[in-house]
C-alpha cells in the first residue's frame, strides 16, 4: 500500500466516523431541545425518515453502476433541501400549537412578526 492509498483510507474512515457522530449528536440534541410530546414525536419520526432516505441514497450509490450513480445527486439534494425546510416549518407549527394550548409564549406563527419587548 502506498502512502497516498493509506491517507485515502484514513480520510475515508475518519470522515465517515465524523459524519456518523455528527448525525448522532445532532439527533440527540434535536430531541433534547423539544418542548412538548407532539414535537418530540415529530422529531423522532423525522429523524427516522431522514435516516431511511440517506441510507437508501448511500445504498443506491454503492449498488448502481457508474453512469447511473451521478443522476442520484440532483434528486437527493432537492429532496433533502425541501425536506429540511418542511421539517423546520412543521416543527415551528407544532411548537406554536403546543405553546398556545399551554398558554406559554412559544414561537409566533409565520408572518405574525416578533413579540413586543
Amino acid at each position: 500500500m502506498t502512502t497516498g492509498e493509506m491517507w485515502g483510507w484514513i480520510g475515508g474512515i475518519t470522515g465517515s466516523l465524523l459524519g456518523i457522530a455528527g448525525g448522532i449528536i445532532g439527533s440527540y440534541f434535536s430531541i433534547k431541545s423539544t418542548n412538548g410530546p407532539r414535537e418530540r414525536a415529530f422529531i423522532k419520526y423525522y429523524i427516522a425518515v431522514c435516516l431511511v432516505f440517506i441510507l437508501a441514497f448511500l445504498g443506491l450509490q454503492y449498488y448502481l453502476p457508474h453512469p447511473y450513480k451521478s443522476f442520484l445527486w440532483l434528486p437527493y439534494a432537492l429532496v433533502l433541501g425541501f425536506g429540511i425546510r418542511y421539517g423546520n416549518k412543521k416543527q415551528q407549527q407544532i411548537r406554536a400549537d403546543e405553546s398556545a394550548e399551554q398558554g406559554g409564549p412559544g414561537y409566533p406563527p409565520q408572518g405574525v412578526g416578533s413579540p413586543d419587548p
